[in-house]
C-alpha cells in the first residue's frame, strides 16, 4: 500500500518536471537566440543540457542553468573547461564545436542547420533543430498565403480546410476529385517529377516556406518594438543634459537612422520573396522552384541573424523598462551600453544581403 502511494506522489512529482522540461526545450527551439547543446554530438557528460545563447551584446555564451529565483547562470566558453575538470581531453575536443557554432549570428533552428551541416554534424531527425508543434501552430495563418495557391492550383479552391502542411501531404495523398488528380499529374509533369515523388516535394515546399512563415512572424514582432523603442529614446533628445553635447545628439540619430534602415530593408525582402513565390505559382517548374527554394535558404543566415540582433536588444529593453519611462541619464546609459554594442554587426549583417553578399 505504501509502495504504492509513493509511486503515485513520485509520477505527480515527475509530471510537472517533465512539463518544465518540455517548456525549456521549447523555448530553445522556438528561439532565435538559444541553441540547446543537445542538438549537437557532445563527449562532455553534463554539457549535452546547456544552451549556447546570444547575449544583449550579440556574444554567445553558454547558459549552464535557468531559474526563477537564481536567475542565468551564463560562462564565456572559454572558462567552460575550469567546470569539467575531470573530462580534460573531452572538453577540448568539444570547445572546438562550440566556438565555431558561437561564431554564427542566430540560433534559430534553420540558420543552426546550416552552421551544423558545415561541420559535418548530422541534423536530420534532430528534434531539437525543428519548431515545436505550438510553434507550427501558431505559424498556421502565416502559412496560409502559401498553401492558398496549392490548393487552389490542385482542387480549384481554397475552401478546404487544412491546418498545416502535413494536413495538405494527406489531401494529396488521396485526391478526392478526378480534376484534383488530373492536375497532380500536371503539377508532376512541369516538375519533371513522378506523381508518387508529389508528397516529397511537398514537404520539402512545406519546410522551405515554414521558415519563412517562421521568420516573417519574428519580423512582424520585433518591428512595432523596434519602433516603439525608437519613439522611447528620441523623448530624451530635447531633455536638457543630452542637447548639452552634441555629440550625443549625434549618437541618437544615427542609432535611430540605423534601426530603421535594418528594419525597412529586412521587410523589404520579405516583400521580394513574396512576389517570387507568387511567380512560381504562374509558372510552375523544377528550375523556378528549385530558384526560390536556394533564394529563400541562402537568406536564412542574414535574416537570422539580424532578427536574432534586434530581438535580444528589444526583449532587454521591454524587461528593463517594463512600464517605460526612465530619466534621461538612465535611458542614456542603456543605449550607450546595451543597444549601441553590436549595432554595427546587425546593419553590416542587413547590408551584406542587400548586396548580395551573402
Amino acid at each position: 500500500m505504501d509502495g504504492g502511494a509513493s509511486e503515485t506522489a513520485a509520477d505527480a512529482k515527475s509530471a510537472p518536471d517533465t512539463e518544465k522540461r518540455r517548456a525549456w526545450d521549447d523555448e530553445a527551439r522556438d528561439s532565435l537566440h538559444i541553441l540547446p547543446l543537445s542538438a549537437i554530438p557532445l563527449e562532455t557528460p553534463g554539457l549535452q543540457h546547456a544552451r549556447l545563447i546570444k547575449n544583449v551584446r550579440l556574444q554567445t555564451v553558454v547558459e549552464m542553468f535557468r531559474d526563477a529565483q537564481t536567475g542565468s547562470g551564463q560562462v564565456s566558453p572559454r572558462h567552460i573547461p575550469a567546470y569539467f575538470e575531470s573530462y580534460k581531453d573531452e572538453i577540448e575536443r568539444d570547445l572546438v564545436k562550440l566556438e565555431k557554432i558561437g561564431a554564427a549570428s542566430s540560433f534559430d533552428v534553420y540558420s543552426s542547420r546550416i552552421e551544423l551541416r558545415r561541420l559535418n554534424i548530422d541534423v536530420n531527425n534532430v528534434e531539437s533543430l525543428t519548431l515545436s508543434d505550438r510553434k507550427k501552430a501558431e505559424l498556421t495563418s502565416y502559412m496560409r498565403v502559401f498553401t492558398r495557391p496549392l490548393m487552389e492550383y490542385v482542387y480549384g479552391t481554397e475552401e478546404l480546410q487544412v491546418a498545416d502542411v502535413t494536413d495538405i501531404i494527406q489531401l494529396f495523398a488521396n485526391p478526392n476529385r478526378d480534376e484534383a488528380l488530373r492536375n497532380l499529374r500536371m503539377m508532376a509533369d512541369r516538375l519533371d517529377i513522378g506523381l508518387g515523388e508529389i508528397p516529397q516535394f511537398l514537404e520539402e515546399y512545406g519546410d522551405v516556406f515554414l521558415s519563412l512563415a517562421y521568420f516573417r512572424k519574428c519580423l512582424d514582432e520585433i518591428v512595432p518594438e523596434v519602433q516603439r523603442f525608437v519613439g522611447w529614446m528620441g523623448e530624451i533628445r530635447s531633455s536638457a543634459e543630452v542637447k548639452r553635447d552634441p555629440r550625443q545628439i549625434r549618437m541618437l540619430d544615427d542609432i535611430a537612422r540605423d534601426l530603421t534602415d535594418i528594419s525597412t530593408s529586412i521587410t523589404g525582402r520579405f516583400e521580394s520573396f513574396d512576389n517570387r513565390s507568387k511567380d512560381f505559382w504562374s509558372d510552375i517548374n523544377a528550375d523556378t522552384f528549385r530558384s526560390i527554394r536556394e533564394l529563400i535558404s541562402s537568406h536564412h543566415v542574414t535574416i537570422g541573424g539580424v532578427l536574432c540582433g534586434l530581438a535580444v536588444k528589444m526583449n532587454l529593453w521591454k524587461h528593463r523598462f517594463a512600464r517605460g519611462g526612465g530619466g534621461p541619464n538612465r535611458r542614456m546609459e542603456f543605449v550607450k551600453s546595451e543597444i549601441l554594442p553590436g549595432l554595427s554587426h546587425i546593419k553590416a549583417l542587413e547590408q551584406s544581403a542587400r548586396t548580395g553578399h551573402l
